[in-house]
């Protein structure tokens, strides 16, 4: 949550209110300027640029534009060429407003290029997970012809904007490598003018024969059992409530409580581009964020109503867990709860699968970790760091502050590499159901086995040449030794589970951490702070998390001169 002291995040008065028709996006608007809007490539914000999640912006601002997306989807189609990938391509999307125009766009220039496309039977919104699910179920004993996709979202960005995403044969996000590639292509094409383009009209792209039609919505439902414990949930007979929050699993929730037999209550199946429906966010701006108890407050307005009620955000691929006992749990209070169930209550994985966490995760889960005797492994933020150890079985778990987690199946073997929402979501429920107790009462008892951590996130100013030189330090180049009292005991430049830069840098004492990285699309860097210690301590190591990185910046600034 963010911090309401903090200059760069002020919570507004509007936070949690229902949101009131002046803040409603122009839905006609916004899909006229994404056909009519040209944006310029010499423009550094109207070019296409891949962050963490793939390509986002608004049409608005010549920032997701038709040329965008008929860009990016023929670089995508000779990356496919160039790694000679020639299967089946899954095409997803969720309910953003944008989606729509940018699935079409996309299915003219993949028939355009003979690619054999999966798009959702009767037009179905598909979830992140269920494409990744698609993609592995597809690949599944198979060396060659192998299947890749396109999920088509902004995750739970405000309405005005659009998102698309590329996952590779191994069903999770694109490397960076891959990103840089598809990005610098799609640019050369727009500076080109689309001049190499390849696209057919979308009445004959429809009806190509290379364009076909998969039902995500049962196959994935269909193999839930697989992975999460559905005769508990349904034997403990569990009053659940879901929030979909007009995302793309809108029709998913009805259709697994009427499979498993659940007394499962969807509050919510509204379907509105718009995103009327919703209370606002910290910043009184409309987004769709299950870890924010501020879109968050109808559903927990209901948490006496259900024993276990739960949320997705627009792509289903993050969740947030109400709990009776405790409200909404804030995602690292839950990540911690579910590694601590999920390794005790799967016997079939294997005893050497580790637990994933990004450097930003609560250090709580370091302590369940290594209280359940596993391997712990640390990487940059970025759910992409977790895929080839989905894939590959040497994970069980892979989670990150954010709300997003996955984890394998029952039998150990891979079930998504990208975030799924769905299942930490159900998970809830079989925590419950076979433990007694709700996960905010668990979570309870590991505080007062390892200590109570105060956590929090907020940010700071920085021009684009500190974020530059931020993302680049040395550890040799901090010269702190304490922080908020005690000694420094790590300073880290690059993760510890697979050595991989950070971007930024994180530094821990005995009784807390901090983490800086610089912001992506803004003028900002990002600090991530805990303490062990209470609330006042952490302010400390916030204060002294500003100074010290200002200070390294400062000397970094006089090495370059």
């Amino acid at each position: 949550m963010r911090n309401p002291k903090d200059t760069h995040a002020k919570i507004s008065p509007l936070a949690g209110q229902p949101a009131t028709p002046d803040m409603l996006v122009d839905v006609p608007g916004l899909v006229t300027a994404y056909y009519t809007k040209t944006p310029d490539p010499a423009i550094p914000a109207q070019r296409v640029a891949f962050g963490t999640s793939g390509h986002r912006g608004s049409a608005l601002d010549k920032a997701f534009n038709e040329q965008h997306i008929l860009a990016i989807t023929q670089a995508i189609c000779l990356y496919r060429q160039r790694q000679k990938i020639d299967g089946p391509l899954f095409l997803g999307m969720d309910t953003h407003a944008l989606s729509v125009p940018a699935h079409a766009s996309a299915v003219e220039v993949l028939a355009g290029n003979g690619v054999a496309v999966m798009i959702a039977r009767g037009d179905e919104y598909t979830p992140t997970p269920a494409v990744s699910h698609a993609i592995l179920t597809y690949n599944r004993g198979r060396k060659t012809g192998l299947a890749d996709g396109i999920v088509i979202t902004p995750s739970h960005n405000p309405p005005r904007d659009g998102g698309f995403k590329y996952n590779p044969p191994n069903g999770g996000p694109a490397e960076s490598a891959v990103t840089t590639w598809i990005e610098d292509t799609a640019n050369a094409l727009l500076e080109n003018g689309l001049a190499d383009l390849q696209r057919i009209p979308f009445e004959k792209a429809i009806r190509a024969p290379t364009t076909n039609r998969y039902d995500y919505l049962n196959t994935y439902i269909a193999d839930l059992a697989t992975v999460l414990d559905m005769d508990a949930i349904r034997g403990a007979k569990l009053s659940l409530g879901v929030d979909p929050l007009g995302g793309a699993g809108v029709h998913y929730w009805s259709m697994i409580a009427e499979r498993y037999g659940l007394n499962l209550t969807v509050v919510n199946q509204a379907v509105d581009p718009t995103f009327s429906f919703m209370t606002v966010d910290w910043d009184g701006r409309i987004r769709m964020d299950p870890s924010s108890p501020y879109a968050m407050q109808r559903l927990i307005g209901l948490k006496d109503r259900f024993e276990i009620a739960f949320a997705c955000d627009t792509d289903h691929d993050r969740h947030g867990i109400v709990t009776r006992s405790a409200g909404l749990l804030p995602p690292n209070h839950y990540l911690a709860v579910a590694i601590f169930y999920l390794f005790q209550h799967r016997p079939k994985w294997p005893t050497t699968a580790a637990v994933g966490k990004t450097l930003v995760s609560s250090r709580m889960i370091d302590h369940v970790t290594a209280r359940l005797g596993r391997r712990l492994y640390e990487v940059p933020v970025g759910f992409k760091w977790f895929a080839d150890g989905l894939f590959d079985g040497s994970l069980g778990f892979g989670g990150e502050e954010s709300a997003g987690a996955a984890f394998v199946r029952m039998d150990g073997g891979v079930w998504t590499t990208d975030k799924d929402g769905i299942l930490p979501a159900l998970l809830a429920a079989e925590i419950t159901a076979r433990m007694g107790r709700d996960p905010g009462e668990i979570y309870r008892d590991l505080t007062r086995e390892f200590g109570e951590p105060a956590y929090d996130r907020v940010e700071a100013p920085a021009t684009a040449e500190q974020k530059k030189r931020l993302a680049k330090l040395s550890a040799e180049q901090v010269k702190g030794t304490e922080l908020a009292g005690e000694k420094i005991r790590k300073i880290l430049t690059r993760a510890p589970g697979n050595d991989a830069p950070i971007g930024g840098l994180k530094v821990s004492a005995d009784s807390g951490w901090f983490a800086a990285r610089p912001s992506g699309t803004e003028d900002i860097y990002k600090i991530y702070a805990e303490s062990f210690r209470g609330a006042n301590h952490l302010q400390r190591i916030i204060a002294e998390a500003r100074r010290l990185v200002s200070d390294t910046l400062a000397a970094s600034s006089h090495q370059t001169d």
